[in-house]
């Protein structure tokens, strides 16, 4: 379930591919579809009562993180390659970590610092120890966005930090499509572009497999699996994205690349494992 729900996160790319919208209408209609889906769910398991629970400020402030974020996102792999996005986009548990660390308390330590510049390390041999783009490349608009994405996502990491614990999984997650829907639609609506019925499609594509079946296979998964298992599975959207742009947009990379992208994917493992157990000692403490 955690392999296919991270599959799934990554198959976002694709679709706003497919589709040729904008990314504001694409954001939109994954996060309202998403939202429709899951009431659809909560129905029909008869677990509707949990939308009567006031989901707290952290998880409205989420909405409008999780809409900006995947805006970014979106845009971000219309200029530059989706293993680009991905990877910068990746990189946001680092700079929620060094944020954690002078705002929140949560304190770095040796290892954590040096996983941190591994994964720093990572990402420039991504851009192959350069930042010159060529004549003509949207490389460094598209990286632009990426990074607008990578700090969203980061401010969606702390803020989930933050909720109160008896706020229910399923009441968060549809509150945060909610939030983000409302929060993107008035700029869908003022593009007004035409949608024909492949894009239709493609949008119903988008709710469907990144906006409910994911995060439903997530939550199924974390109810199953260690939050450090769960952790380490979730890397599999990054290898999906960049397998999606080699296979279908023929997005190929460097051995230099694909060992940056080996490198913050490990970084990021070890973390996860390292985190979850720091987690049992003060919980056996």
């Amino acid at each position: 379930m955690a392999v296919m729900s991270a599959i799934l996160m990554g198959t976002i790319g694709v679709i706003s591919k497919y589709a040729q919208l904008s990314a504001e209408t694409i954001t939109f209609y994954r996060l309202f579809f998403g939202g429709g889906l899951m009431l659809l769910f909560l129905l029909l398991t008869r677990k509707a009562h949990l939308l009567k629970q006031w989901p707290s400020w952290q998880v409205l402030l989420n909405g409008v993180f999780l809409a900006a974020f995947i805006v970014f996102y979106v845009q971000a792999m219309n200029y530059t390659s989706m293993a680009n996005a991905i990877m910068m986009v990746y990189l946001a548990p680092v700079a929620a970590s060094i944020v954690a660390h002078f705002f929140m308390g949560e304190r770095l330590n040796r290892s954590s610092v040096v996983l941190i510049l591994l994964a720093l390390f990572g990402f420039a041999m991504m851009m192959e120890f350069r930042l010159e783009f060529s004549d003509g490349s949207d490389d460094a608009v598209g990286l632009g966005f990426a990074a607008l994405a990578l700090f969203t996502y980061a401010g969606f990491i702390l803020v989930n930090r933050t909720i109160p614990a008896g706020v229910h999984v399923y009441t968060r997650s549809w509150y945060q499509l909610m939030v983000g829907a409302l929060c993107i639609l008035p700029l869908m609506l003022q593009h007004a572009e035409p949608i024909n019925s492949t894009q239709w499609g493609w949008l119903l594509a988008a709710g469907l497999l990144p906006g409910f079946l994911a995060i439903l296979f997530a939550v199924i998964a974390l109810r199953e699996l260690p939050a450090a298992t769960f952790g380490t599975l979730a890397y599999m959207e990054p290898i999906a994205v960049v397998s999606f742009g080699w296979i279908l947009f023929a997005q190929t990379l460097s051995w230099l690349q694909i060992s940056g992208c080996l490198l913050i994917i490990l970084s990021g493992v070890v973390q996860a494992i390292l985190m979850q157990r720091r987690i049992d000692r003060l919980a056996a403490a």
